[in-house]
């Protein structure tokens, strides 16, 4: 999979309540255990074949102007849930997000 477009492994930022709370831990100041944390955190939604190392360079290539390091990047894969509309069974679709985190300092957005 070399050479292999970023935008094609990174999809989307996915935003829910969760992942805005992640994104908030360095500027929490509520908790002593919150306190500690320093870097930032952000989600995204990934292609299911992309391994860490992929998605790690192809967040830096897309973030270049802002010249982030990713630090670390943990992923999950969610399965598919039944779902049950107007009588009809079916199912949600499979996705694959990643937790990244990175380097003390650097941010995402446009602060």
């Amino acid at each position: 999979m070399a050479n292999k477009n970023p935008y094609h492994v990174i999809k989307h930022q996915h935003v829910t309540e969760k992942a805005m709370m992640l994104q908030n831990l360095q500027n929490a100041e509520s908790n002593v255990s919150l306190k500690r944390c320093k870097s930032p955190k952000y989600v995204f939604i990934v292609d299911n074949k992309a391994n860490k190392q992929e998605i790690a360079v192809a967040l830096e290539e897309i973030y270049s102007e802002k010249n982030i390091k990713v630090v670390d990047v943990n992923t999950i894969n969610v399965k598919p849930k039944a779902r049950r509309v107007r009588g009809r069974l079916g199912n949600t679709s499979a996705f694959k997000k990643a937790v990244v985190t990175l380097q003390e300092g650097d941010s995402l957005d446009n602060v």
